[in-house]
Formats: structure tokens, sequence, C-alpha cells
């Protein structure tokens, strides 16, 4: 492996793209640890500022994972994604996983609305209020966006008072969190999804089962046309 050393004016980037050449190239293959930050540090003889932030950009691609005391990881299915692009971040989601998850919550979610048209106290309305109020504060942070994005799915789900549906919800949280992180890391806190979640809010409060639904099936198939796009593009 050969890290050359930078004494460059935009040296943030130049350690990003030899580090990004290190991976395409297979020199980090999927799966393995990337040199420590001293070792970078030392082998580009640059701060470890400079280090951190060129680090950061693969990290927010999705190309890399960091697991705190453990190091940092190059991600063992970045190589079905071939040539990464600078500013399209890699989708984790294989395009099974991403059907199954859209399956899931047009057969749990939709029927859950329903249910909470008829069922849905004070308080329920009051918890889906309370998670998109959070979802709206956090909607510049992606991951308590979409912890925030979860609790609202989950509060639709609680309103329908079926214990087997809320059970269901809450033993696939870490799957759901993650699937929409993917996508609120990808696709971006669009102001489309936060309209979308509000107009939902609103027809559920509105006891309007049918614009609920409505609202969310157009913002998911928004989505599986953008994700369709960027695959398309990525070939």
């Amino acid at each position: 492996m050969t890290l050359e050393s930078v004494q460059k004016h935009n040296v943030v980037n130049v350690i990003y793209q030899q580090m990004k050449k290190n991976i395409q190239d297979g020199v980090w293959e999927p799966g393995c640890k990337l040199p420590s930050e001293a070792e970078l540090v030392a082998t580009f003889s640059v701060s470890r500022v400079s280090v951190r932030s060129a680090v950061q950009k693969l990290r927010d691609l999705g190309v890399v994972v960091t697991h705190q005391g453990k190091g940092t990881y190059v991600t063992r299915d970045v190589a079905r994604f071939g040539e990464f692009s600078d500013n399209q971040p890699v989708l984790h989601l294989s395009q099974e996983e991403f059907e199954d998850m859209r399956v899931f919550r047009q057969t749990v979610e939709f029927r859950c609305m329903a249910l909470a048209v008829e069922k849905a106290t004070d308080a329920d309305i009051s918890r889906l209020e309370q998670a998109l109020n959070r979802m709206l504060v956090t909607k510049d942070d992606y991951k308590k966006y979409s912890q925030a994005d979860y609790d609202f799915h989950l509060a639709i789900v609680k309103a329908s008072h079926n214990k087997v549906f809320i059970h269901v919800m809450e033993s696939l949280k870490n799957i759901y969190i993650h699937y929409l992180q993917e996508l609120n890391r990808v696709l971006g806190v669009t102001l489309e999804s936060v309209e979308a979640h509000i107009k939902v809010y609103m027809a559920l409060k509105n006891r309007d089962a049918a614009t609920a639904s409505e609202t969310l099936n157009k913002a998911m198939a928004h989505n599986v046309d953008v994700i369709e796009e960027s695959r398309l593009l990525d070939k």
C-alpha cells in the first residue's frame, strides 16, 4: 500500500481521495480495518483533525463504519456498489430488503391507521404529535431524526391498540431504525418527507384514514423512484 505524504492546501480532500482509491482498488477490502488514526497521521504527515475530517467524509457516504473502541472498517457490502460518487452516498439496503420493508409497512401500518381512526385516544394523538415535533427539531441530524421517525410510526401502531401489531413493531425496532437511517442518510431529510409526516398526523387527528394511507403510500413510492434512479446512475 502506498499513501503519499500530503503537503497541499486542500489537505482533507487529498487524504480522502487517496483513501477512497485504496478502497476502490481493493487495497482496503470490504470488512477490513483501516490503519489507526495515529498511523494515518504519520503516513500523510498531517494533523489528526485533517485525518478525522477525511474519515468522516467516507463515513457520511456509508463507505466506512466506525465501531467505538475497535476502529474504522470498510463496509462489508461496499463491493456490490462498484464506483461510488463523492456526492452520492451508498445505500446499504438491498433491493429485496427495501421492498420487504415497504410491503411490511403497507400491510401493518396501513391497517393500523384504519384502526387508529377508530380507537385512538387523546393520549395517542398527543404521542404522535410529540414524535412529530422531535422530527422537526432534529431534521438537521439524520440519526436523531430517524429515531423520532420510528417513534412517529410506532405511535401510529400503538394508536391501533392491537397488542400483536405493537409487539411486532417494537421487536423490529433495530431493523426499522436502520432502514430509516439509510433512507434519511442517502436521500436526505427532505421538505417533502417532513410535510408528508405532518399531513399523516393531521389526517389521523381528523380521523381520516384514507388520506393518511394515501400520503404514506405516495411518500414510499417517491422513495422507490429516487432509489431506482440512483441505482441506474450507478450502473
